[in-house]
C-alpha cells in the first residue's frame, strides 16, 4: 500500500518467507488476502504481482464515496455536533503535524483516521462498514498520486478543516456539499494522475519494444 513494490514486481513466496522469518504458510494465506482485495494478482507464467492500479476501478470507488461521504457529513452535523467540537480538532491536528513533517505515511494515516471519525460520528455504522474493505486499496491510490505532490496534502487538510467546521456549526447541507466537493475533487487528480502515469509506462514499454526489434 506504501508503494515500496512497485506495480507488476513479482511476489515469490520463498522469498518473502525468508524476509520476514516466516514459514510459507502465512506468507500463501496473506497473498490470496491481498489478491482478493485487489492489490495483488496472478499474471501468465509469472505467478502473484503486484496489481497495476485500475484506472476505472479507481473511479466506481470515488463516485460510491462520495455519495457515502457526503451522508456521514450531513448525519454527523445533525446528530454529533459537540462531540465533533470537542474531538475534531485533535483529528486535525494530527493531519498538520504529518504534513510539516512531510510524512507521506503520516498524512494518508491522518486522512483516513478523519474521514473514520465522520463516519462515526453520523451513527450509522453501515456507511464505514461499506468502505472499510476498499481502504487498503484507496490508500495505495492516494500513496501513488500524493508521493509527487508537494502542495495536495495541504489543500486536503484545509478541506477538512472546512468539513469540520460545518459539522460543527450543526449545518448539515454544508456539510454534505464541502464533503462531495473534497472527494469529487480528489477523485479528478487522482484519476487524471493515475491515467498520465498508466499512458507514460505504456509508452515507455512500446519504446523499449521498438528498440529490442532494431
Amino acid at each position: 500500500m506504501d508503494g515500496e513494490l512497485p506495480a507488476n514486481s513479482r511476489l515469490i513466496q520463498d522469498e518473502l518467507a525468508r524476509a520476514y522469518g516466516v514459514s510459507r504458510q502465512p506468507v500463501q494465506q496473506a497473498l490470496l488476502l491481498l489478491r482478493d482485495r485487489g492489490l495483488v494478482r496472478e499474471a501468465p507464467g509469472r505467478g502473484l504481482i503486484v496489481a497495476p492500479l485500475d484506472v476505472d476501478f479507481v473511479r466506481n470507488l470515488y463516485e460510491i464515496r462520495v455519495l457515502l461521504d457526503g451522508l456521514a457529513a450531513r448525519l454527523a452535523a445533525e446528530r454529533a455536533p459537540e462531540r465533533a467540537k470537542i474531538e475534531g480538532p485533535a483529528y486535525l491536528e494530527k493531519g498538520r503535524i504529518a504534513v510539516e513533517r512531510g510524512s507521506l505515511s503520516e498524512q494518508i494515516e491522518a486522512d483516513m483516521r478523519f474521514h473514520a471519525f465522520i463516519n462515526e460520528l453520523s451513527g450509522n455504522p453501515l456507511i464505514g462498514e461499506t468502505t472499510a474493505p476498499h481502504w487498503p486499496y484507496l490508500r495505495r491510490v492516494m500513496g501513488e498520486v500524493l508521493r509527487d505532490d508537494s502542495q495536495m496534502p495541504q489543500t486536503i487538510l484545509g478541506e477538512h478543516v472546512a468539513i469540520l467546521d460545518a459539522v460543527i456549526a450543526g449545518d448539515g447541507a454544508k456539510a454534505e456539499t464541502l464533503s462531495r466537493e473534497h472527494i469529487s475533487r480528489a477523485a479528478k487528480i487522482f484519476v487524471q494522475r493515475l491515467k498520465a502515469q498508466q499512458e507514460s509506462s505504456e509508452q515507455e514499454m512500446r519504446q523499449r519494444r521498438t528498440r529490442r526489434i532494431r
